[in-house]
């Protein structure tokens, strides 16, 4: 026993702080939390798949975009949900059916399963664990009597590591979902236009501001100028008093 299983509530903060760094989640043989931990039914591939299916369609905000089963037998459920706690979110969640023959020739499937927040942030508050612990939930309590334990599993299973290895490995690869930032463009810089210089009467005349502003004020100053002198000279009157 470990001296960190003595900390109070070290679930919860544990699942505050994946929830707040992770956007995407997957089940496995050795997860961080127990309720991601692959399942297995003593129940064939069909009857699980059917029964997830259902779920899927009748529960809301849940949409089922495909199933499909592939050429060595497993089949893949995909799915879209609409995170209420996320405004509206998209959270793509997939499970994986794998079948198998035990020693008695029972049927034995197991269940994987994955889930990925379309959300730009690194966390998405839990979310993404949220959809997959609804369907295994449902599971559970559906065929609680059929529930498969792993020691009963490794004593039943004719290759217990060989047989669901490669479909462990397709959802092992849920990573962190990121979308790269939009690169901020710089404005491009605006190109001046070159003016050649006009010709006149075989000298050039360059028309560039400082020179038309020159010009300007050369012009009102001898407009002003003239105009000082064609103003006529007032004449000088004076008064002359006469003493009696």
């Amino acid at each position: 026993m470990d001296l960190l299983d003595f900390i109070p509530f070290k679930n919860e903060f544990n699942k505050a702080y994946h929830g707040l760094t992770d956007n995407a989640n997957h089940t496995s043989e050795n997860p961080v939390f127990d309720e991601l931990k692959v399942r297995r039914f003593a129940s064939s591939q069909n009857e699980v798949s059917n029964f997830i299916t259902d779920k899927i369609e009748h529960w809301v905000g849940w949409d089922l975009k495909s199933k499909k089963t592939s050429v060595g037998g497993m089949m893949m459920i995909r799915s879209e949900v609409s995170s209420f706690a996320l405004l509206g979110t998209k959270i793509t969640v997939t499970f994986g059916l794998s079948e198998e023959t035990d020693r008695n020739g029972y049927h034995i499937t197991t269940i994987n399963s994955k889930a990925e927040t379309n959300i730009e942030s690194r966390g998405d508050l839990g979310e993404s664990r949220r959809v997959i612990r609804m369907v295994l939930s449902a599971l559970d309590f559906e065929f609680r009597k059929k529930h498969i334990k792993d020691d009963e599993y490794l004593f039943r299973s004719l290759d217990p590591k060989g047989q669901t290895q490669a479909l462990q490995e397709l959802f092992d690869n849920a990573s962190l979902q990121t979308k790269p930032s939009a690169e901020k463009r710089k404005p491009s810089k605006q190109a001046i236009p070159f003016r050649p210089s006009v010709k006149t009467n075989g000298t050039s005349q360059n028309t560039s501001a400082s020179e038309k502003s020159e010009t300007s004020a050369s012009m009102t100053s001898s407009e002003n100028e003239t105009r000082d002198q064609e103003k006529p000279a007032r004449s000088k009157v004076k008064v002359i008093k006469l003493r009696k």
